[in-house]
């Protein structure tokens, strides 16, 4: 199947076959990020990687849903990008969930443990943000994949920053 468009022809299979290719490499990537920060999380007691858990989880699924309508009508990609706000909508929401417990039952978070899966993150958040690249200006689907990952790699390299490593932009009281 081919398309015409700016006085080219497009293989619209052959251009559906590398956005799955690209989507199935950036889902695979966060999962495992995702299985990294909760584990670190976890073991360093910190709400902040929670979060970036819980937001790569909400990028896997992102993915996933964009895989599932790639080809698909242009509503049904619209539908799909209002459940992707959804889901950050959730993950928002959890974490508030355990900030406020974090309030009732105050612990110092381990910092070498955040650092470490903060560096990875964003490592490996940059590889889905190059790998998506191309796809920035295409369909609202891919638009909003490249779109998650623009954000979790911003997010990424503010944790990493060399202020919020030596704890100068931490409040006074709870440092987690």
């Amino acid at each position: 199947m081919s398309d015409s468009c700016c006085g080219g022809t497009v293989d619209l299979a052959a251009m559906q076959a590398r956005q799955r290719r690209v989507l199935m490499i950036v889902l695979a990537i966060n999962l495992a990020t995702f299985a990294m920060m909760l584990g670190a999380a976890l073991y360093g007691r910190s709400s902040s990687l929670l979060s970036g858990s819980l937001d790569n989880l909400g990028d896997a699924l992102t993915y996933l849903l964009s895989l599932a309508v790639i080809g698909a009508s242009t509503a049904a990609k619209a539908r799909v990008a209002v459940v992707k706000g959804l889901l950050i909508l959730g993950a928002a929401l959890a974490v508030a969930v355990q900030i406020g417990w974090r309030v009732l039952h105050p612990e110092v978070p381990l910092f070498e443990a955040i650092g470490v899966a903060a560096l990875l993150n964003l490592a490996f958040n940059g590889v889905c943000l190059w790998l998506l690249m191309p796809y920035r200006a295409g369909d609202v689907n891919m638009a909003s994949a490249w779109e998650c990952s623009r954000t979790m790699s911003t997010r990424a390299l503010r944790c990493c920053s060399p202020r919020r490593a030596c704890g100068c932009s931490m409040p006074a009281g709870p440092t987690w």
